[in-house]
């Protein structure tokens, strides 16, 4: 229910795989429709949002979906069929319900469903709006109504042949909105999707609003409020406090602030830091020459938590302030400009990190930042050093005040040796063997820090980072929770996938190790499961609730997931648990395939130590994930032809086999069929992006 960004033979497989049920569920139902929208909306989902999570349908995507990227991407050329998208998508949702496919983390099928009859009134309006089209709709739709055959490449060559020589009539209006939405930022595009990010263990609220309370950065912008009060204090011209008070202000706050021989407040460094900082935080404001608190703040000054919350989201506002041009000589960092972006990428950085991060790689993933964003040529010479080292002192300051926050903390130490055991920036060095315990989801996040377009810089730098990371004590900067816990709310926030381990407690079996299977490394999924065990409160109750949830997904004919679902619950039990269970299972009527499959991949049951009968089990539960893993009838047939020869005689075993999957074996029976026969076509019935087949034959593009 996601794939990487990038795995676009897993995406159609699974997008395949997906339209194919939906259409016969759909039909079982008596419920229209229309497989090539059904397509689109996966589409978005993968291509176009930050998670890619098929399975979570929130009401943003839901609108997102029906008034951009359907009328972005989907060619309703003159004549055509106008195609159902609000239907469509309702019944995917319901689709997804009903087979358990739903993320257990989005909102109810009824808030979906809600969303859907809210966005489908504007929905003809959005799809007939020219200027939301995409730049290839444009075109075609343009050729077409000047009688261009679009399905004739030739034709349509000569159309844009003529276009390009100013010889074609068209919408220059139109045209002109177009590129000015792509320009904007306005346009849905690939390459939207952010990295995963590892579930984070945070303690409850009410414990955080404990420490958010000890906070003194919190203490002094509440004194500030407090002090400002509802009939204000006041300003002078400029908007700064006058002299008189900043000096009272200074010892009411305990601020530090040296106020001898000092003429205006602005020069009171930390002072000005925290009005700037609650001015940013809307919890005070200037009007009429005087400083207000703000009126509806009393119940965020009233709750810590929601303070200190509010005090780290108005860091990203604080850029002036932290390191604005302070005299007329005065030049701003690289980072000045890239203030916002860069704070985020630091901040996701660390989030969710097992060790702490030490500098000079949090460093070195910066200034390949500064080097992407400036277009600063590889190398180093002595410019770039100097401007390097300005935008570091920035970045210390600003790290400064998160620590004074509360929402980071440094200390020295040795860098752990995940951050030196593999060169995880060389592509030479792309198939070396991860270090032991290190998540497969950090090595990720660690490549990504580290990509370089040469290699022979990426060696270099590698060599001299090592060399800095082992030469002694460094400096280690992680998240505090307070931290955590606001960075993930601005996750959320931003539509990423953020678990948080115990937020499935209450989840039922199938969306429970449907997310661990997906989403979670084995530690995380150990406590989580436990979490939500413990919550059922009667142990052997629990595990045939999760073993009746693989065999739910099992008889629901999704095999893969089944199998993922069965492995992550035997990970994620404890002292041998897992394997108990798995070999119970060898006997099971529905699981038994799924089962020795595991057992037989841990290497826990040998071929020798099989029946001929579980051989044959096995055999068949690989050849059909084998076909589902393919994606569609012209996938899998290719996926058969490429087993070679013996994948005759192996098809002809597994169907005499007493697999339960009766149905998939039928299927494969006529699979096979049509692969061995002799008039086959190998790409009769391959899907292909864009050209899916919808409602009556009925073929739109995007």
């Amino acid at each position: 229910m996601r794939c990487e960004a990038g795995a676009e033979e897993e995406f159609e497989a699974a997008c395949g795989l997906l339209v194919d049920r939906l259409v016969r569920w759909a039909a079982e139902q008596g419920t229209p429709v229309d497989a090539f929208m059904a397509e689109a909306a996966l589409d978005y989902r993968h291509r176009a949002t930050v998670d890619g999570r098929l399975g979570l349908w929130e009401p943003r995507h839901v609108e997102e979906l029906l008034l951009s990227w359907l009328p972005q991407q989907v060619t309703e050329l003159p004549g055509e069929e106008r195609g159902d998208g609000p239907g469509t998508l309702r019944t995917l949702l319901r689709f997804l319900h009903a087979v358990q496919l739903a993320d257990p983390r989005g909102p109810a099928i009824g808030e979906s469903l809600g969303a859907v009859d809210a966005a489908e009134e504007q929905y003809p309006a959005a799809m007939a709006d020219r200027a939301r089209w995409g730049l290839a709709k444009f075109w075609a739709v343009t050729a077409a109504e000047q009688g261009v055959d679009v399905m004739d490449g030739a034709a349509l060559q000569r159309f844009a042949d003529r276009a390009q020589h100013g010889d074609v009539a068209y919408d220059q209006q139109t045209l002109d909105a177009i590129m000015d939405r792509r320009l904007n930022g306005h346009v849905l595009a690939d390459g939207a999707r952010a990295e995963s990010q590892l579930p984070v263990v945070l303690p409850p609220d009410s414990e955080l609003r404990g420490r958010a309370e000890r906070s003194t950065t919190v203490a002094q912008l509440r004194g500030l409020a407090q002090w400002a009060g509802h009939e204000g204090r006041v300003v002078t011209a400029a908007g700064r406090l006058r002299m008189t008070d900043a000096r009272e202000l200074v010892d009411v706050l305990g601020t530090g602030d040296r106020t001898e021989g000092v003429r205006s407040s602005a020069d009171l460094p930390r002072l000005a830091l925290l009005v700037e900082w609650a001015k940013k935080a809307r919890l005070v404001r200037v009007a009429k020459g005087r400083l207000y608190a703000v009126a509806k703040v009393r119940p965020v000054l009233a709750d810590s938590l929601q303070l200190w919350l509010r005090a780290f989201d108005a860091c990203f506002e604080l850029r002036q302030a932290l390191m604005g041009a302070r005299s007329g000589w005065h030049v701003e960092s690289m980072l000045f400009d890239i203030y916002d972006e860069m704070l985020e990428d630091v901040l996701n950085t660390l989030y969710s990190l097992p060790y702490p991060m030490p500098w000079p790689r949090l460093c070195d993933s910066v200034h390949l930042g500064y080097r992407a964003r400036f277009q600063l040529e590889v190398g180093s010479d002595l410019r770039h050093r100097m401007w390097f080292e300005q935008a570091d002192r920035d970045l210390r300051s600003v790290l400064d005040v998160l620590v004074d926050l509360g929402a980071v903390e440094r200390e020295q130490g040795m860098a752990d040796p995940v951050f030196l055991e593999v060169d995880l920036s060389d592509p030479e060095d792309s198939g070396a063997e991860l270090p032991a315990g290190m998540p497969q989801e950090l090595a990720e996040l660690l490549g990504v820090m580290g990509a370089a377009a040469d290699p022979a810089v990426a060696r270099e730098r590698d060599r001299r980072l090592r060399e800095e990371l082992t030469a002694g004590p460094v400096e280690l900067i992680r998240l505090t929770e307070l931290g955590t816990r606001a960075v993930r709310q601005r996750l959320l926030a931003a539509g990423r996938d953020a678990p948080l381990v115990g937020e499935l407690a209450q989840a039922p079996a199938v969306g429970l190790l449907g997310v661990l299977a997906e989403d979670y490394d084995p530690d995380a999924a150990r406590t989580e499961l436990a979490d939500w065990i413990s919550a059922r409160g009667e142990r052997d109750g629990a595990l045939r609730q999760l073993t009746c949830a693989v065999r739910t997904m099992a008889d629901a004919a999704f095999r893969t997931r089944a199998q993922a679902m069965l492995d992550a619950l035997a990970t994620a039990l404890p002292d041998g648990e897992g394997e108990r269970l798995l070999r119970a299972l060898r006997g099971d009527a529905v699981l038994a395939p799924l089962a020795l499959s595991a057992l037989a991949h841990r290497d826990l049951l040998s071929p020798e130590d099989m029946t001929d009968a579980e051989h044959l089990l096995v055999l068949a539960e690989s050849l059909l994930q084998l076909v589902e893993l393919a994606g569609g009838s012209g996938g899998a047939e290719e996926a058969l032809r490429a087993q070679g020869p013996e994948a005759r005689d192996a098809v002809a075993a597994a169907l005499d086999s007493a697999h339960p999957d009766r149905a998939g074996l039928e299927e494969l029976r006529h699979l096979a069929a049509r692969t061995w026969r002799p008039s086959a076509v190998r790409h009769g019935g391959v899907r292909r992006r864009g050209r899916s087949t919808g409602r009556g034959g009925r073929k739109r593009r995007r």
